[in-house]
């Protein structure tokens, strides 16, 4: 029977809570809830692992180290499902800040111990967190048992993840080429983010199908939904700087240079305002400069 202390941090809670777009917002919300908790509880270390998670997407890494720190002092004792939150926050802070090589073992860790403890929602994004975070020879392989493990859980939690794997095995499939294969899992990801009634979601799987058609040379299909999208955007003042960059990849295609060169020049005052696109994406911030007409 657990006691006070053991309590998990109540996930229902948890998912409305997070918000990725916006993660100083998921923070105070991590913050107001830590209030609420008795210091050194499970659901307390659960939350600060959560707190960590928010300071590493705002680029605070060395802040969410500290967070984790805090955490890891806590841990003994405590369920191995509290081990386990600990662990993927950790591997995602090292992940985020390109410490792959010091990722993927907290992230098989944590597989582990979700798996011990019959945490299947755990173990399902360790997985997931090992096909991005892997070596490329082994992402594929990951994303697959990511799969397998989701359509035999039980835990209709859990199943949601089956709209991320899809995505990421179509970009394990982009990366490697194989393009045809990687538009199939895009165009399943687009209905199991429908079916979980996330938007932004649906948003994201239009633009990896129209990504997918530009590489397979279906610039047209690609062009009809990227402007759609982009019109979308505009009409909810949501502008997306990477719609907007793939509008400008897709016109240069057709030597439409005026139209190409003001959508790059879109693309780069939005994404030129996303830290961490500026801190990832250097060159292809710069391209985006010069082939916008940016001096």
């Amino acid at each position: 029977m657990a006691t006070p202390t053991d309590v998990p941090l109540d996930t229902a809670w948890l998912d409305r809570a997070w918000d990725f777009d916006r993660p100083a917002e998921s923070e105070a919300r991590f913050r107001a809830k830590l209030a609420t908790l008795p210091p050194g509880s499970s659901a307390s270390l659960e939350a600060s692992t959560q707190l960590a998670r928010a300071q590493g997407l705002r680029r605070e890494f060395d802040t969410a180290h500290a967070t984790l720190d805090a955490v890891e002092r806590a841990l003994p004792g405590q369920p191995e499902r509290v081990a386990a939150r600990y662990l993927l926050e950790r591997g995602r802070i090292f992940n985020s800040s390109w410490q792959p090589d010091k990722a993927v073992p907290l992230f098989q860790d944590a597989l582990a111990r979700a798996r011990a403890a019959g945490e299947d929602f755990l173990a399902i994004d360790a997985a997931h967190m090992l096909g991005i975070a892997a070596p490329p020879e082994t992402r594929l392989k990951w994303n697959l048992d990511a799969v397998a493990m989701t359509e035999r859980t039980s835990d209709e939690r859990a199943r949601r993840w089956l709209a991320s794997l899809y995505n990421n095995i179509g970009w394990t499939y982009h990366e490697r080429g194989e393009y045809a294969s990687a538009l199939a899992y895009f165009e399943k990801a687009l209905p199991a983010w429908e079916a979980r009634g996330d938007p932004r979601g649906v948003r994201i799987a239009r633009w990896t199908v129209a990504r997918a058609y530009r590489s397979l040379g279906r610039n047209d299909d690609a062009l009809a939904i990227q402007r759609q999208l982009a019109a979308e955007g505009a009409a909810a003042n949501a502008p997306d700087g990477y719609v907007y960059e793939e509008l400008g990849e897709l016109l240069l295609a057709k030597d439409e240079r005026a139209a190409a060169q003001a959508n790059f020049a879109r693309a780069f005052e939005l994404l030129g305002g996303d830290a961490t696109f500026r801190a990832n994406e250097p060159e292809r911030l710069s391209r985006l400069r010069r082939l916008g007409g940016i001096e």
